[in-house]
This record gives C-alpha cells, sequence and structure tokens, in this order.
C-alpha cells in the first residue's frame, strides 16, 4: 500500500508539472491582461476628471444675484470688466482677440447655494413663473451637474495697465466676482441661427418696466452708471411670483442699496436710495 500510494504521488506530481508547464503561459497571459485591463479603466477614469481653474474673474457693480440680468445681451448698457489671475494675465493670450465684436464667456454659477454635484433632473424657470417644471437640460438653469454657465457678451475694449490686460465688456449676466473659466470669440457664421426656435422661450417674453427716479437720485450716478441702473431695473429683477405693489424691495448696484415699489401698471418707482 505504501509503495502505490507513492507511486500515485508521482503521477500526480508529473501531471501537475504537465499542467504547470502548459497552462502557465495562458494563466499569465489571462493575469497580464486583467491587469492591464485594470490599470487602463483606473486611467480612463481619471482622465475623464477635469480640473479647472478660474482664468480671470467678472468685476462689474452688481454684487448680487438680486438685480442681474437673467440673460446676457439684455441690457447692453451693463458694462464690467474681465480682470486676469496672474498666470494667466499675458498680452499675448490676447492677440488678435479685438478683431471680434462678441465673446463667449465660459464661467462658474459661484452663488447657487448648492454643494458641488447636487442637482435636479427638473427645475423651475422664472420665464415660466416658477411654477411648470422643464428638464434641466434644456434649460440655463444654476443647478446643474456641472455648474457651468455661457455668456455672450459685447468686447468693448482692451485695458493695459503696465502690462496687465483686462477686458472691458458689455452685456454679460454675471454677479461681481464671477470666475471665469474660458474665453472664446464668437463667430457669426457658425454661431448664429436666425431661423432657429427655441421651445417655451418662444411662447413667454419678459414684460419689461417703466422706471422713474426722482432727480434727486439721479444726480448720484455719473451717466454711464444712470444707464446701467435703469437698464436693469427696466427688466424687472423681482422674482416672478411676486406682485405686491406696497412691497419695497432693495437691490445693491455701485455700492448703494436702490430701493424700488413696482406698481399693478408696471410703473418702477425708485422710492429711496441709501449708502451701503
Amino acid at each position: 500500500m505504501y509503495n502505490l500510494a507513492k507511486e500515485e504521488k508521482i503521477i500526480l506530481k508529473s501531471k501537475f508539472a504537465w499542467l504547470f508547464v502548459n497552462c502557465y503561459p495562458f494563466v499569465l497571459t489571462g493575469v497580464n491582461n486583467l491587469a492591464k485591463h485594470s490599470l487602463f479603466a483606473i486611467f480612463a477614469q481619471k482622465q475623464s476628471i477635469m480640473n479647472i481653474e478660474p482664468i480671470a474673474y467678472y468685476r462689474s457693480l452688481l454684487p448680487s444675484k438680486f438685480g442681474v440680468p437673467r440673460q446676457s445681451g439684455l441690457v447692453p448698457e451693463l458694462r464690467g470688466k474681465v480682470v486676469f489671475e496672474p498666470q494667466y494675465c499675458n498680452a499675448d493670450a490676447l492677440r488678435g482677440i479685438e478683431g471680434f465684436d462678441f465673446l463667449w464667456l465660459i464661467w462658474g454659477f459661484s452663488l447657487n447655494g448648492k454643494p458641488a454635484g447636487e442637482w435636479s433632473p427638473l427645475v423651475r424657470p422664472p420665464l415660466l413663473g416658477g411654477n411648470e417644471h422643464v428638464g434641466v437640460f434644456a434649460t440655463r438653469s444654476p443647478f446643474r451637474p456641472n455648474p457651468l454657465g455661457l455668456s455672450s457678451v459685447r468686447l468693448l475694449g482692451i485695458e493695459n495697465n503696465d502690462g496687465t490686460p483686462a477686458l472691458i465688456v458689455g452685456g454679460a449676466d454675471l454677479v461681481d466676482g464671477t470666475p471665469i473659466y474660458d474665453i472664446k470669440p464668437y463667430v457669426t457664421y457658425c454661431d448664429s441661427h436666425d431661423a432657429a426656435r427655441s421651445g417655451f422661450v418662444d411662447e413667454r417674453h419678459w414684460q419689461e418696466l417703466e422706471v422713474s427716479v426722482p432727480g434727486e437720485f439721479r444726480a448720484m450716478f455719473s451717466d454711464e452708471e444712470y444707464a446701467m441702473l435703469c437698464g436693469v431695473l427696466r427688466l424687472d429683477p423681482r422674482p416672478q411670483y411676486h406682485e405686491d405693489p406696497e412691497r419695497v424691495y432693495g437691490m445693491p448696484f455701485a455700492g448703494y442699496d436702490v430701493r424700488f415699489t413696482v406698481s399693478c401698471d408696471g410703473i418702477l418707482r425708485v422710492v429711496d436710495i441709501v449708502k451701503i
């Protein structure tokens, strides 16, 4: 029995040796492929994550979301400045930009008040009165998976102070301090689509207000600032569901708190302006 068991062991060892010699290359190849694919998956996952940082910040007279135009281009009088961060403050990066009348600004919703990555598939656009739900990708809502905005602004000039360039732009719908992540030229032949449909926007329109500012308040601003102020107020900065003619609203502008009421007949009256 002992010799038979020993022979069986020898036979088993021989079979194992044969299997190892003949199958090991295939096993090794499989392991290598698995490792390779796993590493590729990890690499691909890392490559899919883009870390972006602001190249500039927008500066204007509107420090709060209240009063900022709901879309770019609605208040062409509204002027602001794109101020570059030191590492991107290079005049060569702007070479040729003076040949374009309009620019695209890609920016971040820095004041949407929600943690990064928190979003909803349905939102309620102000243009629809805040009562109807629409898919987030059918709107320009700030509450998006990636809170990025896109605005078309007019290039009014290029400022250069001691070799530090800045862009003067008009018609932006941005709060003071908004981070700018990229700038691209607006190209008419491919960016303009005159006959394009605009979904629910084609069916609803903002009702502009008549703005009344007493003379003593008018004198507190320069002509340029006054034109910007009236342009912003004309668009009715109130939430769409507010219709109380007795309510006094306050809008920060150029270091002042501009207080106003809106009557039922569509007249916005500035009732006080207080230094902030």
